[in-house]
């Protein structure tokens, strides 16, 4: 996910500095949504790793 969301990111520079308002917007709001939910799955991830085994 996190890798996804730099590619978007990395689109909507390319397309802000060429003048391509529109797809440089629709990159980086991907860009978010992508970086919001592989932070919240590596969270939870990381929480469940925690736990302790069942007895």
């Amino acid at each position: 996910m996190i890798n996804l969301a730099i590619t978007f990111l990395v689109i909507a520079i390319i397309a802000a500095l060429l003048g391509v308002t529109g797809v440089a917007g629709m990159a980086i709001e991907m860009a978010w949504i992508l970086f919001v939910i592989g932070l919240v799955l590596s969270i939870v991830f990381w929480v469940i790793g925690r736990r302790p085994p069942p007895m």
